[in-house]
């Protein structure tokens, strides 16, 4: 390698190591990724269930909780047919990074089925033989940031 080529590479390598971390806002944001599918059966005991996929940023890298402190929940998963928290999540630790801790990702959840907006709930419906559901995710970090508010796309519960 003569010379001239040196100096581009080592200009080339010079530049990458200023890359900048990223400059996210301190609260965490999110947003919708995925769903495993889209059609449940309706049931009681974990009879059936769905993964969502959710990508999230935050500016000051501080999501998750130490320890197993129950009351740190930081995923709230809400069934917005009732308006009603539906399941809690916990984000594992996320140590700091260095001196920029943006940190940016994916939060896998698992959502086990729930009841059909029918009476009696959970016993198979004629009249209303399919129900749809949304839920709206949010988080928070450890300072208690919380983030802004999403939805599922419709996830539709067979109610036979």
């Amino acid at each position: 390698m003569n010379i001239k080529n040196k100096i581009v590479v080592y200009s080339i390598l010079g530049m990458a190591a200023c890359v900048r971390p990223p400059d996210y806002p301190i609260e965490p944001r999110i947003t919708f990724s995925a769903l495993s599918k889209n059609t449940m059966r309706q049931g009681t005991f974990q009879q059936d269930s769905i993964w969502l996929t959710v990508a999230f940023t935050d500016g000051d890298g501080d999501l998750g909780n130490k320890g197993n402190d129950r009351d740190s929940v930081n995923v709230f998963v809400t069934d917005k047919r009732k308006n009603q928290l539906a399941e809690t999540f916990r984000i594992p630790y996320v140590p700091d990074q260095g001196a920029g801790n943006g940190i940016s990702g994916d939060i896998k959840l698992l959502l086990f089925t729930t009841c059909c907006n029918v009476i009696p709930p959970c016993e198979p419906s004629i009249t209303k033989p399919i129900d749809t559901l949304v839920y709206q995710i949010a988080i928070k970090d450890r300072a208690g940031h919380k983030s802004n508010v999403i939805e599922t796309p419709n996830i539709y519960l067979q109610c036979r």
